[in-house]
């Protein structure tokens, strides 16, 4: 897991070093790379499009990328050369539960085509309304008439799936000031976020491995016939019998203050055979 905390200039220490956004998005690529991943594509918004700082990483490493841009965007021209806008093409916007709306979308040329070609993405190519209507650039190949649309579309699912994991994991019933605090918190609920994801259906479905060697005389299925337990097949669901199974340990914390000043071998001893017992939950692991 890697992540930067921004530092606005008003809040640093002698001791501390300014990084814009920019300069932070670069590490953060650039450590990715070093550590062997593959990006496929970046996706951003226009604070990282309008960046020439920021389109330089990703020319350097060679990245695909569709980045917002302004709708007054300039770009130096020829003073024989013009802009020019394709006509408006309609395309089906296609959405991760499999339903689809018409969008629309041409090219606006700069002079004489290059490397990296601008599109404009709209509900309504009558009133383009500001909401809905997406300025992008992007150094893809191919026919993008029919796909740039629908992989730029893709950043705002990330946006909402991170505000929705920041608010069900506990990051916003929380305010730090203290930044080592922060990023502590940071790792905490991305360390649980990633946890759930890699056990959600989208990652179970890459783990064929792992769900052919599930057995349903397994102690793992036991798990399954909690009163409790969620059948249903989405990340929420995930997260909610997770909680279930570290249920136990966190109880017995909350208790073992007491059984200090009140022993209880028996209740010790079941406390013992229950945490073994969640302890055989293993990842990867479908009720179905």
């Amino acid at each position: 897991m890697i992540f930067q905390v921004f530092k606005p200039k008003g809040t640093l220490k002698p001791s501390d070093e300014y990084k814009s956004k920019i300069d932070l998005a670069g590490e953060i690529i650039t450590e990715l790379i070093d550590y062997g991943f593959q990006i496929e594509l970046v996706l951003a918004d226009s604070l990282y499009g309008e960046s020439s700082q920021f389109i330089k990483i990703l020319d350097k490493y060679k990245l695909p990328y569709i980045v917002s841009i302004r709708s007054n965007h300039g770009v130096g021209l020829p003073s024989d050369q013009r802009v020019r806008a394709n006509k408006w093409c309609q395309f089906k916007r296609v959405f991760s539960d499999g339903k689809s709306e018409n969008r629309y979308i041409r090219e606006i040329i700069y002079g004489k085509k290059g490397e990296v070609t601008y599109w404009e993405v709209t509900t309504d190519p009558e009133t383009m309304p500001s909401n809905s209507t997406s300025f992008v650039k992007t150094n893809l190949k191919g026919k993008l008439k029919k796909i740039v649309g629908n992989l730029y579309g893709l950043r705002t699912w990330v946006e909402y799936g991170f505000r929705q994991c920041k608010q069900e994991l506990g990051w916003t019933d929380y305010r730090f000031t203290n930044f080592k605090e922060l990023e502590k918190w940071w790792s905490i609920i991305f360390c649980v976020y990633t946890m759930i994801s890699l056990n959600s259906p989208a990652f179970l479905s890459l783990n064929l491995c792992n769900r052919t060697q599930y057995n349903p005389n397994n102690t793992s299925a036991k798990f399954s016939a909690h009163q409790e337990w969620d059948h249903q097949s989405g990340w929420k669901n995930t997260l909610n019998n997770f909680r279930l199974v570290i249920q136990p340990i966190l109880l017995f914390w909350l208790i073992y203050p007491w059984l200090q000043i009140f022993p209880s071998s028996n209740l010790l001893l079941g406390f013992k055979h229950l945490i073994n017992a969640m302890n055989q939950f293993q990842p990867f692991y479908s009720s179905a």
